[in-house]
């Protein structure tokens, strides 16, 4: 099957033109040997199937951040057949940067320049016979949101996967830098016969000082290669200036010849609705509050909608479900033990999960049609600001957004970052960003103990998360990680309104997420707590007696101070490491010992006061992140050493809190 790979700067519709390509047809993993996320998808097209790679979002193909190395080491490496550029039609010059590296490579490329309506909209004129002619590449316009010529566009890249040779590569770097790059392409030729990469990219790249392609070299042969690629460098630095700096400049004159023959723009820009709307949204001191006041709505809405009807009818249907399975089984004679796994592990534990899904289908469907009209993009324009306040890197905000759905990916996205001060701080904090996980213990106690403020609660638990890990990142920046801060750079994409299938298959990606790990983790960490907590034999099943009271009687102590120093909340917490969503579980079924047939909002209010049970959700938020957390900070810090002192220092925080929490509400005299 010929592959076809999607490149492009972030906000450039590249993900739209991939769900269009593909529709349903894709899947999502990681890379081989990296933890950044991998989309590939299926398109049929006349007959024909091809595979669909969506790369990372990249400005350039250097070696400074993961996503870069992952986008130019699977062109360069894994040679898709063809490569789609997509470039971003009101702002051309910037993403063509991109498209000067591809064709540096060697590659079949093909543009698609897309948001069309967007440069009309500006008045930007774009003559697109021209601007082919003078890339040397086929240039097709598109309208990705609205599927306008992408049949045009799978049509010219099979056509030009069928050529027998890549893109002309165009540019022209001097005579000085040309004359380098032709000695150095010789050298490597005739001395290393088995390296992966073209041998004039990788001229290109030793004079540019790329030390990714110096460590390759190197470790190919022990020669003095970098010895006579410093001679090249310092020859031509005698004559002009760096290399670096000159075939950066080439490539920037070769991209403005382009454009300036090609795109007319209006002498006096013209001001768009999203520069208007912008005005407003992004505004230096109305910006935050209304961010604020938008998540807030948004938890607001998800609690009333998701845990209203819906929420009920799930939860009515999960319960029945119970009633029917333990009257067939005791129909049938099964062992009591059976009966008592299906009805208190299964059904009492994953099922007391599985009500809160469609909670989370209103969430992610509500998040899905801000990150598509364009508004999440501002949100880490407005917080800009505070980051860099407090030391931190804009684009930790952005990985601390992505932890709202799970704080894996979250983590994973800190790879973006270049230095390594700001991915350790984006690393360490990001636990404490409230993930989808937690939500369902949220709604057991917001249920139970604060049904008419619960969009207040929920929103309040966002945002001590939030402000926690910002105290944490300004602690880390002055303390174990001192250094200056890069800078953020972003471009704003238009507004646009959302569409149906791109925010339903996103909310679908993250709830079929949540059902499996019901279905896996979740049903693995119930069955074995199960276990214990009918053994030893003879005991009385979930009470204190069995091993599984026994451990938490001994950890209960802990907890205490903070107002919940019960067996069962303590075990709760202690199956949070495992998944977060095990807490409910494990709730749910040790519970179903104390009030057989209650739902678990019902028995916990017997258990819980309202000032513990807002104490014990601090603590949830708060402390230590679940083990695939943990793995992957494992994996991305490449140490076990942060791994557990993340896993320490995040329990320690959330005690703190929680006691906190707990005791200034006794001494106000609350309960």
């Amino acid at each position: 099957m010929n592959t076809i790979a999607l490149v492009g700067n972030p906000n450039c519709g590249k993900t739209t033109i991939f769900n269009a390509l593909t529709g349903t047809n894709q899947h999502v993993g990681n890379w081989p040997g990296v933890t950044v996320e991998k989309k590939e998808g299926t398109l049929k097209f006349k007959g024909e199937k091809y595979n669909i790679v969506d790369l990372p979002g990249t400005y350039s193909l250097g070696a400074y951040s993961e996503d870069e190395i992952v986008a130019r080491d699977f062109i360069m490496k894994d040679n898709p057949d063809v490569v789609i550029n997509m470039v971003d039609a009101t702002n051309i010059e910037r993403n063509l940067y991109l498209t000067t590296q591809l064709l540096e490579m060697g590659t079949k490329v093909i543009i698609a320049l897309n948001m069309m309506d967007e440069a009309k909209s500006r008045k930007i004129d774009i003559n697109i016979e021209k601007l082919s002619k003078e890339l040397g590449v086929p240039v097709v316009p598109t309208v990705a949101s609205k599927k306008e010529g992408v049949d045009k566009l799978i049509e010219e890249a099979i056509k030009l996967m069928k050529k027998d040779k890549p893109c002309e590569d165009k540019i022209n770097y001097g005579k000085e830098v040309d004359e380098q790059i032709d000695y150095l392409k010789e050298i490597i030729e005739n001395s290393y016969t088995d390296i992966e990469y073209p041998s004039k990219w990788v001229a290109i790249k030793l004079l540019e000082g790329d030390s990714y392609i110096q460590d390759i070299i190197t470790k190919k042969t022990d020669s003095n290669i970098l010895d006579i690629v410093q001679e090249s460098i310092d020859t031509v630095a005698a004559t002009s200036m760096e290399p670096e700096l000159i075939i950066v400049d080439k490539r920037y004159e070769f991209i403005g010849n382009a454009v300036n023959k090609s795109v007319k723009k209006p002498k006096v820009e013209v001001t768009t609705k999203s520069d208007k709307i912008d005005k407003v949204l992004t505004h230096k001191w109305l910006g935050l509050p209304i961010f604020a006041l938008i998540m807030f709505i948004v938890y607001q809405v998800t609690f009333v909608v998701g845990q209203g009807f819906l929420g009920d009818l799930v939860a009515g249907a999960i319960e029945s479900l119970g009633e029917k399975l333990a009257s067939v089984l005791t129909n049938m004679n099964a062992p009591e033990l059976l009966i008592s796994f299906i009805t208190d592990g299964v059904i009492g534990g994953v099922g007391t999960v599985l009500e809160f899904v469609p909670l989370i289908m209103v969430m992610y469907l509500l998040l899905g049609i801000l990150e598509d009209s364009g508004y999440m993009a501002r949100a880490a324009y407005v917080m800009d600001r505070i980051m860099r306040t407090l030391g931190l890197h804009g684009k930790t905000f952005i990985s601390m957004l992505v932890g709202t759905g799970c704080n894996v990916p979250g983590i994973m996205s800190t790879r973006t970052l270049d230095s390594k001060k700001d991915r350790m701080i984006a690393i360490l904090i990001n636990p404490f960003i409230s993930c989808s996980a937690r939500l369902p213990v949220y709604l057991v106690f917001i249920s139970a103990f604060f049904p008419k403020h619960g969009g207040l609660v929920l929103f309040s638990l966002y945002v001590i998360g939030f402000i926690i890990a910002l105290i944490m990142g300004k602690i880390f920046s002055k303390t174990l990680f001192k250094g200056e801060s890069s800078y953020f750079v972003m471009e704003l994409p238009p507004y646009r309104i959302p569409t149906v299938k791109a925010i339903l298959m996103n909310m679908w990606d993250k709830v079929s997420s949540f059902i499996k790990r019901a279905g896996t983790i979740i049903l693995v960490v119930v069955t074995a707590l199960w276990a214990l907590s009918i053994l030893p034999y003879g005991v009385e099943p979930y009470s204190e007696a069995s091993i599984l009271g026994k451990i938490g009687t001994f950890i209960a102590p802990i907890f205490k101070p903070a107002g919940y120093g019960t067996w069962q909340a303590s075990v709760g917490l202690f199956a949070g490491v495992a998944a977060k969503e095990a807490v409910v579980a494990i709730l749910g079924m040790v519970y179903a010992g104390v009030q057989e047939g209650s739902r678990l909002v019902t028995a916990i209010q017997g258990v819980f006061t309202p000032l513990s049970a807002f104490s014990f959700l601090i603590m949830t938020l708060l402390y230590t992140p679940c083990a695939a957390a943990i793995g992957t900070i494992r994996r991305e810090t490449n140490s076990k050493k942060w791994a557990i002192f993340t896993a320490v220092y995040t329990f320690a925080i959330g005690w703190v809190l929680s006691v906190l929490v707990y005791q200034i509400g006794r001494l106000f005299g609350l309960s």
